[in-house]
């Protein structure tokens, strides 16, 4: 993933103008770093397949990387989580402006369907990954998922529900990360539906553990502001913290079992790059 990194920070996005900050404002948190977990899956599953399309598959997982930080951006707003620390480093609303942090992520969002639009794949590639990333990250997963929580903070919602919740906010990108991967090596509709699935259930684990690290975990080791999931539907509200770690585990072996389904190449590049996620609940208690 050096080379992707590279490439992020050689085609970060600019808007040059006579507004003071906008333009800094726009890659801050891009430089600031982060796991790159929704890119890599997808270069894993580009890897697995067609390894001489991964370097033109760069600026999709840019895009995915992009639009993911523009959620990050906005879910830290004071309308939403009112988070002071991302990344290791101060919000964007915190090391700007609230009106700054609102527009970059705008930005950040749309823009990342401009370098799909640009990318050097068949059109008929372009229009897939389109579909995919504007659904899963809009009405079809994210943002309604960030509806339902807000609008249910404080509020009980059912094992059912909570599930609903962040398998639309946190799974489905992940599970749109794999699709997008399987779409630009070409890979059949069964393929396809079999890594959307996976990355639901990989999505949700990822989830619970967040919830555990919030719970658990100070500031400066999360390098976020954790203790936020207080009025939240939390796996750790709902559950208490030894159920989490429960449902964590169950997630895990089923995660497991379905990746030793997969045939070779694509089991050797997710077992890579998941190994050393998986088991992230298990250091956490």
């Amino acid at each position: 993933m050096d080379e992707f990194e590279s490439y992020l920070r050689t085609h970060l996005p600019k808007a040059p103008s006579f507004h003071p900050v906008f333009d800094e404002a726009l890659s801050a948190m891009l430089e600031a770093g982060g796991k790159r977990f929704r890119p890599k899956l997808l270069l894993a599953v580009v890897r697995a397949y067609e390894p001489l399309m991964v370097e033109g598959a760069y600026p999709v997982a840019l895009a995915v990387e992009m639009f993911h930080t523009y959620s990050l951006i906005h879910d830290d707003l004071p309308v939403m989580d009112d988070a002071d620390l991302r990344r290791g480093e101060p919000t964007l609303h915190k090391r700007f402006d609230e009106v700054t942090a609102v527009l970059v992520g705008d930005a950040l969002n749309t823009h990342a369907f401009h370098l799909i639009a640009t990318a050097p794949l068949s059109a008929e590639v372009r229009v897939a990954l389109v579909e995919s990333l504007s659904y899963n990250g809009g009405i079809g997963g994210m943002v309604l998922g960030q509806a339902i929580d807000c609008h249910f903070e404080g509020e009980r919602l059912s094992g059912e529900q909570v599930d609903f919740l962040h398998e639309y906010k946190t799974g489905r990108l992940i599970a749109a990360s794999l699709e997008m991967g399987a779409i630009v090596a070409g890979r059949s509709e069964a393929e396809r539906k079999a890594l959307y699935d996976f990355g639901r259930d990989l999505g949700l684990l990822f989830q619970i553990q967040d919830d555990i690290i919030d719970a658990t975990q100070s500031e400066e080791a999360a390098g976020k502001t954790t203790g936020n999931d207080g009025e939240k539907n939390s796996y750790v509200n709902l559950y208490g913290l030894g159920g989490a770690m429960e449902r964590a585990e169950t997630l895990r072996r089923r995660i497991e079992a379905c990746l030793q389904s997969f045939d070779a190449p694509l089991k050797a590049e997710l077992g890579t790059l998941l190994g050393r996620y998986l088991n992230r609940h298990q250091t956490l208690s």
